[in-house]
């Protein structure tokens, strides 16, 4: 873990994607001069800072995460960042999906961690090696190490530790929904189609999904649409293609949503990912 602390900032914007499986992604970036705008994911965010120092706002207070330390975002909360010291900021980060880390703590709340800022040793101990290696595949046997391993660490790091169980929750039901939702993305869905595949009222659906997946189903599925957009960029469609087979409206509308998911518009977020691709071919 120490090796991931060393400054290996590059001298300019990147955003490198590694490889992930289902529920987890992870990416490693660097920004010189750039801010992410408050914005929201709605999977747990868990990063090492690897040069610089990361300053964001999170739950009213702003945070600084130093060289070597880790930062826990929470599903669905608001968010910014930028870099603290003229010198920008670098890091690595995984994405873990909150049905994963549901499925792991077979049944308990999602854990909520209230000071976002962990040593890095804590994390260590808790995640692999192998899930901050980029280049490493995760395959389906290490999927659920990781998956168990975050869930251990967000429970000890959390306020809500050994909460009981949620007996009352229609998982079976709000699975059903998640999996439908997450079928189509691109397909708008009402909510009375929703009721009618589980069984559940309106109401039941809004209040026990967020409970259960720490986010809206309204906002679950744009998240699902904006992962169609990247995948659609990175293969080479246009914004506005991308944008109309992802199911939104325009191009502008794609676009608010996505910086507002992700604090960084969309064609700078794809320039830096080719940017990135660019450096390692040269490199290569």
């Amino acid at each position: 873990m120490n090796d991931c602390a060393r400054d290996t900032a590059p001298d300019r914007n990147h955003i490198r994607i590694g490889s992930g499986a289902t529920g987890i992604e992870r990416a490693e970036a660097h920004f010189l001069d750039h801010a992410f705008t408050p914005h929201r994911h709605d999977t747990y965010a868990i990063g090492i800072t690897l040069s610089g120092v990361q300053t964001f706002r999170y739950l009213g207070e702003t945070h600084h995460c130093l060289p070597g330390q880790c930062h826990i975002l929470h599903p669905d909360e608001l968010h910014d960042g930028r870099a603290g010291t003229d010198e920008g900021f670098g890091y690595r980060i995984v994405y873990v999906d909150p049905a994963l880390v549901q499925e792991a703590l077979g049944g308990r709340m999602l854990p909520f961690v209230r000071s976002p800022i962990v040593q890095a040793p804590a994390v260590a101990e808790g995640l692999a090696a192998g899930v901050w290696n980029l280049d490493e595949e995760i395959d389906n046997l290490s999927r659920f190490d990781i998956a168990v391993a975050v869930a251990n660490l967000l429970t000890a790091a959390a306020a809500n530790r050994g909460a009981p169980k949620t007996g009352t929750l229609a998982v079976a039901e709000l699975t059903r929904i998640r999996d439908i939702i997450a079928s189509r993305p691109h397909t708008a869905i009402s909510m009375d189609a929703l009721e009618h595949a589980s069984g559940l009222d309106r109401w039941t659906i809004a209040r026990q999904f967020r409970t259960l997946f720490g986010t809206s189903p309204s906002r679950f599925r744009t998240q699902r649409q904006l992962n169609l957009v990247r995948k659609l960029l990175m293969e080479g469609e246009s914004l506005s293609t991308s944008s109309t087979d992802a199911g939104f409206s325009d191009q502008s509308h794609m676009s608010r949503h996505f910086k507002s998911t992700y604090g960084i518009t969309p064609g700078s977020w794809i320039s830096a990912v080719r940017g990135r691709r660019s450096q390692h071919q040269a490199d290569h």
